[in-house]
């Protein structure tokens, strides 16, 4: 005789019982699945156990993995509670990044973001997963840039001056410009240049013109500096002083200009504002004369 009963304790699960010469014959779903979150491991770890229960990571599994997922076997941990003999994520748990990074790879590895992750240069200098993500946690998104700037410090330092990109005031994020999952370009850009990357938000930047600046076309880094600058329009240097780099005394400004009014050597001219008069620096379609207004 076969009797059904579809409403047990797991009710994920629909057991057959066979009911015969007063024999019971359950047949339970695998270990994994059936298992409470985190039940060998909450008497001691009752905490970390909690705030994974409300994770991004729990809530996608749906009981379908446990702690041994990401944490190895924990047969010797339990009789030798250590971080050595278990895959410890926190720091002093004696792992490489390679190895941690390892554990997440087995599920992420296919991810398209994830493709580059071997020519990045977070792996090549050994920055694991969690060096930037937390597992236990309910949003799976990191908080940038508070989280890039705990190792790029002298980007902390350039967000903060005078004249730089919104990036502290949270309109442009770290991954707005940089892939962290790796890329094949320098500083880990989206874009194949600085120049590419730059012209998705400063499209009227790009041209054409008919007379173009040879800087402005080779790199808009030559002038300005991405992230911060105590100088206007994030430029390297001062106006004068940065357009007398390529224009020296024995170009534009030499001792035979009428704007050098002096006998003097020195090609960097006080008070002299490129700008007033060669306002369209970075390209200009005036057929009488070119980078005027």
């Amino acid at each position: 005789m076969y009797k059904f009963f579809p409403k047990l304790l797991l009710p994920s699960c629909c057991a057959l019982m066979l009911i015969g010469g007063g024999a019971l014959s359950p047949f339970f779903p695998p270990a994994a699945q059936a298992a409470e979150f985190g039940a060998a491991c909450v008497s001691c770890h009752e905490k970390p156990v909690a705030t994974f229960k409300a994770s991004f990571h729990a809530k996608i599994w749906q009981g379908k993995n446990d702690c041994q997922s990401c944490h190895g076997a924990t047969d010797k941990h339990e009789t030798e509670p250590s971080r050595q003999t278990i895959i410890s994520f926190s720091k002093g748990g004696g792992r490489t990044a390679e190895e941690l990074s390892k554990q997440c790879l087995g599920c992420h590895k296919k991810s398209e973001h994830l493709t580059n992750w071997d020519m990045g240069a977070h792996k090549k200098n050994d920055v694991s997963c969690v060096a930037c993500h937390t597992i236990h946690t309910p949003r799976f998104t990191v908080n940038q840039p508070e989280v890039c700037f705990n190792c790029h410090k002298d980007v902390r330092s350039d967000a903060n001056k005078m004249s730089h990109h919104p990036i502290i005031e949270g309109k442009v994020m770290c991954s707005d410009c940089h892939n962290t999952h790796g890329t094949l370009t320098k500083h880990m850009i989206n874009a194949e240049n600085n120049n590419q990357l730059c012209y998705k938000c400063h499209a009227e930047k790009r041209g054409p013109w008919l007379f173009e600046h040879p800087p402005v076309e080779e790199n808009c880094a030559i002038c300005h500096t991405p992230h911060g600058s105590r100088h206007e329009n994030l430029l390297v240097e001062r106006v004068s002083t940065l357009c007398q780099d390529c224009h020296t005394p024995h170009g534009t400004y030499d001792n035979r200009s009428a704007f050098s009014g002096t006998a003097s050597n020195d090609r960097h001219f006080a008070a002299r504002a490129c700008m007033n008069c060669h306002h369209a620096v970075h390209g200009t379609s005036n057929f009488k004369e070119t980078f005027t207004r």
